[in-house]
């Protein structure tokens, strides 16, 4: 059988044995390039709000907002994009997706208010939102068998570095020039990504008749469901969760929104996001380690430059160097991974991974003042190397023995699930936070007894520092010093209980491990 096609019109690949011709994987790769730069743009504007909030005249809780509307908006968006891709099919939705992204990217640049930049987030999180799920499902279809686990590498170096390197990145942007470049930045790749993909990858034809049934009811009550559950593990750990009437608000209209989102979806011939993929045992097991997953990879993400900045006073570039170690392992696992895979059974790398994430995030649980990049860089470099091998052989399992025409709606919820599992992880984590740090002050705070001889030799000791250095108030400096290292203390030991929390997290989900079943052959098509 001869090669594909190159065209526009080419039908890709379907054996495992036909060659694949260098502008698919040209396309492919625009693709990636896409889903690189909608995972980016949510890190990246993350380290960089106060520059933002400086530039539009915001409050803290005011540019909240342009972070919040653009998640609300992205965890929407891509669970739809299945339904999508059966109206429009997967090449035009892409092109869609990528195109409107960029265009709403120059928009966010243009904003001439805080309301106007709200706004355009929001489409900017909405449109480009398909990007994610398309991609993941362009690996299993375009390929011979679906199998291409190259690809597969691809997709988890984007979707595990993308988190990592976002932070540094935004902060050296704006360090250099204005917060506008935060968006600009996206034009130029947007556009290859645009024409690579109109010219190289294969037109698959789409369904618009689904137009005409597409169960509205259904598509609110998932919007209201998805949009108000992100909006509360947001806004929880800062209101005191159930203590706040508008969570408690919020999550009565989610619940409410959730009720009728899964009986229509359960009924309906025609269901905007087809919930029985579920009922295959891989992909509901992967669907719940994607979760964890993504709490390790957006939680280790959040926390780690929190303890680097707050407990230890680094700068943004110290922080950046650190966390770059994760990307740099990220590099080096990806092709390790994929080879792995490829030769032994994928739930041994899964578990491989799990474990070297565990360790890697338990290595962060003994932190103290002194510690910096020479202490984290073994727990980075193994966290880094687990998270690469543990997103490829996960989206093998969960979606590689999937039919065909039920990839690109699995892809969209396993996206969503992955990303939900971050949010949800952080806002337990800043929940956490405040419950360890108010614990370790207590307890801290009952030991500074002033009649211990260790706490009087230390405030004797800083009085006399303070008073060669010709302090005003020695002794009374001496206390606030004393309660500042208090504090500070208590801060540490809280990090170490997150991540501690966190490993145990990983090891947990290694049980739903045991329950995936083995692949058949993967290279020759997906099971039916």
């Amino acid at each position: 059988m001869s090669a594909a096609t190159t065209g526009p019109g080419a039908a890709p690949a379907t054996g495992a044995d036909e060659k694949v011709p260098i502008t698919l994987h040209i396309g492919f790769f625009a693709m990636v390039i896409g889903m690189f730069m909608s995972i980016l743009d949510v890190q990246i504007v993350a380290s960089s709000i106060h520059e933002i909030q400086a530039g539009v005249s915001a409050s803290s809780d005011e540019i909240a907002w342009v972070q919040t509307a653009y998640l609300i908006a992205e965890v929407v968006g891509i669970p739809l994009s299945g339904f999508l891709n059966r109206v429009f099919g997967m090449r035009r939705l892409f092109l869609m997706s990528a195109a409107g992204f960029t265009i709403a990217s120059v928009l966010c640049a243009l904003s001439w208010d805080l309301q106007s930049l709200i706004v355009f987030r929001c489409l900017q999180g909405f449109i480009g939102a398909a990007m994610v799920p398309t991609t993941m499902a362009a690996a299993f279809t375009l390929f011979p068998g679906g199998r291409s686990m190259t690809q597969q590498v691809m997709i988890g170096m984007v979707a595990t570095l993308a988190p990592s390197i976002g932070p540094t990145l935004g902060g050296s942007v704006t360090e250099h020039s204005s917060w506008h470049w935060l968006f600009l930045l996206n034009v130029l790749p947007g556009i290859a990504a645009v024409v690579l993909v109109y010219l190289y990858v294969p037109r698959k034809n789409g369904d618009l008749s689904l137009l005409k049934r597409i169960d509205l009811m259904s598509l609110a009550g998932m919007a209201l469901m998805l949009g108000t559950l992100e909006w509360v593990v947001e806004e929880g750990p800062k209101q005191n969760w159930f203590e706040s009437r508008e969570i408690v608000a919020g999550s009565l209209v989610c619940l409410f929104s959730a009720t009728i989102f899964f009986h229509r979806s359960l009924t309906s011939d025609t269901p905007v996001v087809d919930l029985s993929v579920f009922r295959d045992r891989n992909f509901a097991s992967g669907a719940l380690v994607g979760a964890v997953m993504g709490v390790g990879l957006y939680g280790s993400v959040y926390i780690l430059p929190l303890f680097l900045g707050q407990a230890r006073g680094l700068s943004s570039l110290q922080i950046g160097q650190i966390m770059s170690v994760s990307g740099v392992a990220m590099f080096i696992g990806g092709p390790i991974a994929g080879a792995l895979t490829r030769k032994f059974d994928p739930r041994i790398v899964l578990t491989l991974g799990l474990v070297l994430i565990g360790a890697g995030t338990m290595g962060n649980a003994h932190m103290t003042s002194e510690t910096g990049f020479e202490q984290l860089f073994w727990p980075q470099f193994l966290r880094g190397i687990g998270l690469i091998m543990t997103m490829v052989p996960t989206t093998t399992l969960a979606i590689g023995l999937l039919k065909p025409e039920q990839v690109a709606n699995a892809s969209g919820i396993f996206t969503s699930i992955r990303n939900l599992g971050g949010a949800i992880g952080i806002a337990l984590l800043n929940t956490m936070m405040l419950h360890f740090r108010s614990l370790h002050e207590q307890e801290l705070a009952a030991g500074m007894d002033p009649a211990r001889p260790e706490v009087q030799d230390y405030i004797a000791r800083t009085t006399a520092a303070m008073q060669l250095n010709g302090a005003a108030d020695p002794h009374a400096m001496a206390v606030a010093q004393l309660a500042m290292r208090m504090k500070q203390e208590a801060l540490i030991m809280t990090f170490n209980n997150l991540f501690f929390w966190m490993a145990v997290s990983f090891i947990v989900v290694l049980g739903a491990v045991m329950v995936l079943r083995k692949p058949v052959n993967m290279a020759s098509g997906p099971a039916h």
